[in-house]
């Protein structure tokens, strides 16, 4: 048993220490993903950014349109699921690496997308992808070519 005078030059011993200590590594922010409760390939989207290092908070709910009409999505730019992180939207099938980007560039824009389902895609593992395009959905829901896989 530890006596008080041991304690004390314990934590004593320990604070310069502390003091020195490297600070955490910042994490990524969490990825709130909104998904039908039955989707497979919105659940190997998610396991794909867990891969790449990202905190995701899946949320199953039944109607997608109404999340999708409330981040801005138009028809034209959706896909099977939607999600939040930090202050940006990634609608579909986005690679790990463009959402990165896309939090350390900070553009001012409303997110990304990946309209529909397209084989290749993070979630969509197909032998033989298909080329597709990220977009960049700007304030204004006009979109730009942010990156080409």
């Amino acid at each position: 048993m530890l006596n008080a005078r041991e304690i004390v030059l314990g934590l004593l011993l320990a604070v310069p220490l502390l003091a020195t200590a490297a600070p955490a590594a910042e994490s990524e922010p969490t990825v709130t993903v909104y998904k039908s409760p039955t989707c497979g390939c919105c659940t190997k989207w998610i396991a794909h950014l867990e891969a790449q290092g990202f905190d995701v908070q899946p949320v199953d709910v039944t109607d997608l349109q109404q999340i999708k009409s409330r981040a801005g999505i138009a028809p034209a730019q959706a896909s099977c699921h939607t999600a939040r992180v930090a202050d940006y939207v990634i609608e579909g099938h986005v690679p790990a690496g463009d959402i990165r980007r896309l939090l350390a560039e900070h553009p001012d824009a409303r997110g990304l997308t990946v309209p529909g389902m397209p084989q290749g895609a993070p979630g969509m593992d197909v032998p033989t992808p298909q080329h597709y395009q990220v977009l960049l959905i700007g304030k204004d829901g006009s979109t730009s070519v942010f990156a080409e896989h």
